[in-house]
Formats: structure tokens, C-alpha cells, sequence
């Protein structure tokens, strides 16, 4: 069997057009775009950074202009109607920042200057809503045919400012000015798509533009954008040699909207490429805002494995009202591991999507938790492997103690009780060791359960006001924890007490059994 041709990898590349004539692979997109464009006229979408909405978008522009040469062999080559060429208006927000609402208009201004000229139109309105208006009713009148808008990162001049409330809202008004048009001029569209990655709620920001469709939970279009497991294994086959494909999975795959589950494709193509599993996705943006908000909100970070939101929580987002688990999952740290439906009502239980973004996301959390980057992980993860308790419990010890006093004096969220747990979650959970939260057995609940070489370690935590009371490994103890994992290998019963008063370990008491 001849060896199979390998490809040009598509990474940061976000025109069909360049994909398509450059060699470079490509999954194709045309039968869900085909299949939006058949089902309605006005659609949203929100997806996390770096999904593929770019180029999604383009696909959508490149088909409605009709260059039908971009198509051959793809779906869309025999089952689209290419006589037909539509005008299409694209706008992005995806490039620099825009401080202000008169930057905005600004950038606004500088869209609408180039539609006008490419299309030999004087603007006669001095308002950029009334100048949109003006280009749709233009490009109608001219070519006879509807026009399609494509809206890219439409919430991002709102999310580059949105720490500073009264711009971040002043940003928000342009824009839902600007967006109301693309309904007030229904006689003459054709199509509109709007993407983002937040999803701002309709009354805030699309209050003139109320008839979209959002698909962003819609099972049909859960695979839109990103690389689905069929597509790793036919289209990137020449790639996979060498690589353990079980990790790829663990790591990168997971990104579920209620369908089928997708790979983040920022990642696979810079793993094609390096040929090394790295976070690539979740360092090419620290999340300094959402780890902000978490802290402040004393958010319980092994909650983080299990949340349950209603659909509407995570549906109003919005400037002066940002709930954490709408940011998570709307930003893609946290997606849906299944749903509740009934009568009216629609309840979603979130996860992690993948390695990468746990182990990520709770190193992040952990500085946020310790005061300063955490030091010694090498020496926890050495401290397992060769089932070292003494040298596990001194890393640790020495990890707690090196937590700035003045960072504790400062910040109330050390004061609370679940401050200890959620820091000695984060700091496991960012190993990417194998663990489980309040794992349950026939006798209850333990706290936190790692597998790691054949070994299970069982943790219970307790928090006392001085000295160490010896109740957290007597509770492993007595409800018989270990029973439920003998059969796999050696049990480690490991009880923390940490002292609300010396802010450290004062308890740490092993059983092997």
C-alpha cells in the first residue's frame, strides 16, 4: 500500500480560497452550510476562540458570490445553484482593539467606506446604521438579488472592553443600533449569519434584530465548526503516524453542543505539526478575566467537573450581569456532558472538555489561589510515581507554606473552608493525573480519588482551628473507602487536615492497604 500524501496544515489560515488553491487540507463544511442556508434566513452562532467560525463564514461568502471553482469535489459542487450570485456585505471585529465607542464608529465607518467604493456608492447618510441601510437597499437595486450579511466576532468590541462597564455599554449601543438595521431591511436580505463567542443576551443586544436563530445548542449544528473523530481519521490520517491515538482523543477531543463531539482544530494542526501534546489552544489566551471573576465569586474549583446550569443561565450574558458558567462555557472551558429536557425548560450538566483545558484552566486557578505561580509540580508528580508519601506530604507541605502571608491577609477567599480543597484540586488536577471528586462508593462520598501506575490514592479533607485531630484518614477508615478500588491495585488512604489559624497542613496521615 503506497504511503499517503501529506498536506500543508491550515494553521491561522482563515480563507477558503487560499485553503482550497494552496494545497492545504480541508474538511469540508459544505453540507451543514448547505443545509443552514435551506432552513431559514437570520442565524447565530457562538463558539469559543480559534473554532473555525472565520472560515466558516468565508465558505458561506465564497458560495453565495458563486466561485464554484473552490468547490470541485466537495459537496457543494453538485448540489448548489451556481448560476445564481448574491452581494455579500462581511463584516469583522476580529482584528485589534476597539477602546470606545468612537473607535467603533470608526471601524464601522472604514467597513462601509470600502462596500461603497466597491460598489461605486456615495454615502449620503452620516450615521453608520443609516449608511448600512443605504448599501443594502444599493446592492439590491442593482444586482437584482437579495444581499447577505456576514456578521464575524460580532461581541468582541464589547469583550475587549468589558472590565471597563460604562464603554464596554457604550459599545454595546452602537453596535445594537448597527445590528438593527439587518432587519428593518428584510425585504432585501437574503441570508444572515452572526457569530461570536459570547452570547449576549437578545434583549440587550439584539432587541432590533429578534428574529435570529441561535444554533449554538442545536444538535444539527454541533459539528459546524471543528474537527469531528470521522474527520481526524480520514482527512488528517497522513498525520496521525507516530502519534498515540487514544491521547489525542483524551487531550484535545470533547467540545460537545448537544450532537456530536468535536476537536478544538487550533490544536490538532499545531499537533500535526510540533508533534508534541501542549495546550497550544489555551496559551494563545490567559483567561485573566474569567479567573478574576471566579475568584472573586469564591467559585469551589472541584465544582468545576460537575456544574448543572439552566439553559437561560447561560443565555444572559451580558455587560453588567455575567454569570461564571456562562463565561466557562461560552469561552470553552467548560461544554455539556448531557441534558435535561422538560415541558419549557432545558438543564445542561457541564465537564471539562478535555484534558488539556482541565490541567490548563486549574494551573491558571492555582496561581490565582496560591498568590504566585506554583512551584514543585515535577517533584508531586515524582512523589507518585514512585508512591513516596513521606516526599508527597513534605512537597506539599512546603508548596502550602510558600503562599504569601500577606496574600492570604489580603484576599478573603483564603478565609473560607473551601479554600484549602480547591487548592489541592487545582494543584492535581493541573498534574493531568487520572481523578475523580466525591467518587461514590456503597458507603459514601470521598472527597477526591487519583489513579496514577497502577495505584488509586483515596483523600479525605477536614479543616481545624489549630492541631490536627486525626478525623480525616478515621473517616477512610471506617466507612471502608478502599474496598471499591482493592481490586485494582495497591490503596493509599491519605487524611489532610489543614489549620484555618497556621494556614497550612497540620494533619497528614497515611495508610497503604
Amino acid at each position: 500500500m503506497p504511503p499517503m500524501t501529506r498536506k500543508k496544515l491550515p494553521i491561522g489560515i482563515q480563507t477558503l480560497r487560499e485553503i482550497r488553491e494552496d494545497g492545504y487540507y480541508y474538511v469540508d463544511k459544505t453540507p451543514i452550510a448547505l443545509q443552514l442556508i435551506g432552513q431559514g434566513k437570520y442565524f447565530f452562532l457562538s463558539r469559543p476562540r480559534r473554532f473555525g467560525k472565520s472560515l466558516f463564514l468565508d465558505t458561506l461568502k465564497e458560495l453565495f458570490e458563486g466561485n464554484e471553482a473552490l468547490f470541485k469535489g466537495l459537496y457543494a459542487e453538485k448540489h448548489w445553484d451556481w448560476s445564481v450570485k448574491f452581494p455579500v456585505l462581511r463584516f469583522s471585529f476580529g482584528g485589534g482593539v476597539i477602546h470606545s465607542a468612537q473607535e467603533l464608529q470608526e471601524r464601522l465607518d472604514s467597513h462601509l467606506r470600502r462596500f461603497e467604493q466597491e460598489h461605486g456608492l456615495t454615502a449620503q447618510d452620516s450615521s453608520a446604521a443609516e449608511r448600512f441601510r443605504s448599501l443594502i437597499q444599493h446592492l439590491f437595486e442593482v444586482t437584482g438579488q437579495r444581499v447577505v450579511v456576514l456578521v464575524d466576532e460580532y461581541d468582541k468590541p464589547i469583550l475587549d472592553r468589558i472590565e471597563d462597564k460604562e464603554k464596554a455599554l457604550e459599545i454595546r449601543e452602537g453596535l445594537k443600533d448597527f445590528y438593527s438595521i439587518i432587519k428593518d431591511s428584510d425585504p432585501y436580505v437574503r441570508f444572515t449569519f452572526l457569530t461570536g463567542v459570547s452570547k449576549f443576551s437578545k434583549v440587550s443586544l439584539f432587541s432590533g434584530l429578534n428574529n435570529l436563530q441561535d444554533i449554538t445548542l442545536d444538535a444539527r449544528y454541533s459539528a459546524i465548526c471543528g474537527y469531528t473523530d470521522a474527520d481526524v481519521d480520514t482527512v488528517f490520517a497522513p498525520e496521525l503516524e507516530g502519534l498515540d491515538r487514544a491521547q489525542i482523543r483524551d487531550w484535545y477531543n470533547g467540545y460537545n453542543w448537544l450532537g456530536e463531539s468535536v476537536y478544538n482544530p487550533f490544536d490538532l494542526l499545531l499537533l500535526f505539526d510540533r508533534r508534541q501534546f501542549f495546550p497550544w489552544w489555551f496559551e494563545t489566551g490567559t483567561p485573566t478575566f474569567l479567573i478574576k471573576l471566579l475568584t472573586q465569586h469564591q467559585q469551589f474549583t472541584p465544582d468545576l467537573e460537575h456544574l448543572v446550569a439552566p439553559e437561560t443561565l447561560l443565555s444572559t450574558f451580558d455587560v453588567d450581569n455575567i454569570p461564571a458558567e456562562a463565561l466557562l462555557f461560552q469561552a470553552g472551558y467548560l461544554t455539556i456532558e448531557k441534558a435535561r429536557h422538560w415541558p419549557g425548560r432545558l438543564e445542561l450538566q457541564l465537564r471539562y472538555p478535555n484534558m488539556e483545558v482541565k490541567t490548563s484552566l486549574n494551573a491558571s486557578l492555582l496561581a490565582a489561589l496560591s498568590g504566585g505561580r506554583p512551584r514543585a509540580m515535577g517533584a508531586v508528580y515524582d512523589a507518585l510515581l514512585a508512591n513516596d508519601l513521606a516526599a508527597l506530604r513534605d512537597v506539599l507541605h512546603a508548596f502550602i507554606a510558600s503562599i504569601p502571608h500577606d496574600w492570604h491577609r489580603n484576599n478573603p477567599i483564603a478565609q473560607y473552608e473551601g479554600y484549602w480543597a480547591s487548592v489541592f484540586y487545582s494543584y492535581f488536577a493541573s498534574l493531568g493525573v487520572e481523578m475523580a471528586l466525591e467518587d461514590a462508593t456503597n458507603h459514601g462520598r470521598i472527597d477526591m480519588a487519583l489513579r496514577l501506575n497502577g495505584h488509586t490514592w483515596l483523600f479525605e479533607f477536614k479543616v481545624v482551628e489549630l492541631v490536627p485531630e486525626g478525623k480525616a484518614l478515621q473517616q477512610l477508615q471506617d466507612k471502608g473507602y478502599a474496598d471499591k478500588y482493592r481490586a485494582d491495585g495497591p490503596v493509599h488512604l491519605i487524611g489532610v487536615e489543614f489549620s484555618r489559624e497556621s494556614r497550612n497542613i497540620v494533619g497528614f496521615e497515611t495508610l497503604t492497604v
